[in-house]
């Protein structure tokens, strides 16, 4: 039984590295995609982790299912399909920050079909994000896992990650990206998000709107700034960790993968009887992770170990 099943797209991440004597952009094939980097966190920080996908029969989709079983996810779920694996070309500023341009493939072609619905009933947390909702099939298989966990009583994780570039408009995203909030436990947004899925920017009353829809946990993470949360009618802030910044893709995902990975620790059900004072060390482990992430270049090369930030270095 695997404490989190992580369903959605893995990717090829062409993330720019410099450029040469010429001044031509260089990138490097990392791997990622939302959800396989906040599967990947989870297990490298000790969890019994999962992931459902679908990759190209192709090197880059050989690539991506080696990386899921050297960091000790279960790659059982990673379907293959003719259509290329899907790539997501990130350019990165002088402050770290992150430009994504997508060519989709074969990530839209997950099906409800190829959900393995009995894996979802033995996990303890169920997670997706919405670069599923997008596009294809994989619209109907993200919303056919989650309402599966949710009627399992698994709790789920929604991570609505906003990309104007997959979307229409902003309307059509916004009307996506709410449709699975009903049975959302568990919600990490960013700052900028939170007013396309509350119609509200300010923190409290964004989350209080959110939480009003039957969402237990609402983390709104504020970049070096921290996260803010409500947690059962309380807010707070958990400060950032300062950094030297090289690259802040995944810093998100690994982020929610701390965050789930200790809170499958705490057993069966992992939000029962859970005190504000003990959410608030996880927060600030989570914090510390991120940190680390954002420290080193690319997504899930650049997440830390357990051992890493319980040695300190973070």
């Amino acid at each position: 039984m695997a404490d989190i099943t992580a369903v959605g797209e893995i990717l090829i991440d062409l993330t720019q590295t410099g450029a040469n004597e010429a001044g031509i952009p260089l990138f490097a094939a990392n791997p990622g995609g939302a959800p396989a980097n906040v599967a990947v966190a989870a297990a490298r920080l000790g969890a019994d982790v999962a992931f459902i996908g679908k990759v190209g029969r192709d090197g880059f989709g050989g690539y991506l299912r080696k990386v899921l079983q050297q960091n000790g996810v279960c790659s059982d779920g990673l379907r293959t399909a003719d259509a290329p694996t899907t790539m997501a070309i990130v350019s990165v500023d002088s402050t770290g920050e992150r430009d994504f341009r997508f060519v989709r493939g074969s990530d839209c072609l997950l099906s409800p079909e190829e959900i393995d619905e009995s894996a979802i009933q033995k996990s303890k947390v169920l997670h997706f994000g919405s670069v599923s909702l997008t596009a294809g099939e994989a619209r109907s298989a993200a919303i056919f896992a989650a309402r599966a966990a949710h009627q399992a009583g698994i709790l789920v994780s929604y991570d609505p990650n906003y990309r104007p570039a997959l979307w229409f408009s902003e309307q059509e995203a916004v009307e996506w990206m709410a449709l699975p909030l009903p049975l959302v436990d568990i919600l990490k947004l960013s700052e900028e998000e939170l007013p396309l899925l509350s119609g509200c920017a300010e923190l409290e009353e964004g989350s209080r709107r959110l939480a009003q829809r039957g969402i237990s946990l609402v983390l709104i993470t504020l970049g070096g700034a921290g996260v803010f949360c409500r947690w059962q009618d309380e807010t707070f802030l958990v400060s950032g960790v300062k950094v030297q910044v090289a690259d802040t893709n995944g810093a998100g995902d690994t982020f929610l993968g701390a965050v789930l990975s200790c809170l499958c620790r705490r057993g069966a059900q992992p939000l029962e009887g859970l005190t504000r004072a003990e959410l608030e060390e996880i927060l600030a482990f989570a914090n510390r992770a991120a940190a680390c992430t954002c420290s080193r270049s690319g997504a899930i090369p650049a997440m830390p170990t357990l051992a890493e930030l319980e040695g300190g270095a973070f």
